[in-house]
């Protein structure tokens, strides 16, 4: 289950309806219901669900390729990711449990980042653009 207040229009996430699970886009929120509007990748359609049935999606080496980082091994085993002017560092291949990321003079050190749509959410707070 993902936390409602998380969520932002445009975020990926997964939606399980009856045990079919698929990746989409929330493309509304109504916290007040409980529920989540999502736009699936499989027919472009809006489903609303509730929240208990909407997953966050683990940040991967695999997912950072699909929202167009570039990878760069580094010494010791630490991986940096790089999007324009934007660094993700992890400190060791596949280890998204803590991370270093800037964007220019901003710079936050491990915050709260281990799911795409938190990924998302900060690089949007850093850059004013968002990450698809």
């Amino acid at each position: 289950m993902i936390n409602i207040h998380e969520l932002k229009h445009n975020n990926y996430v997964v939606a399980d309806y009856e045990g079919q699970k698929r990746k989409g886009t929330v493309s509304g929120i109504a916290p007040e219901d409980k529920q989540v509007c999502v736009t699936t990748d499989e027919g472009n359609q809006d489903f609303w669900y509730d929240v208990e049935n909407v997953y966050p999606i683990p940040l991967t080496d695999a997912e950072m390729g699909h929202l167009g980082f570039t990878k760069e091994d580094l010494e010791d085993d630490a991986v940096k990711y790089k999007k324009d002017a934007f660094r993700l560092v992890i400190p060791q291949r596949d280890d998204f449990s803590s991370v270093e990321m800037w964007y220019r003079e901003d710079i936050r050190r491990f915050p709260n980042v281990h799911y795409v749509h938190q990924l998302q959410n900060q690089y949007h707070d850093m850059t004013k653009i968002f990450l698809e």
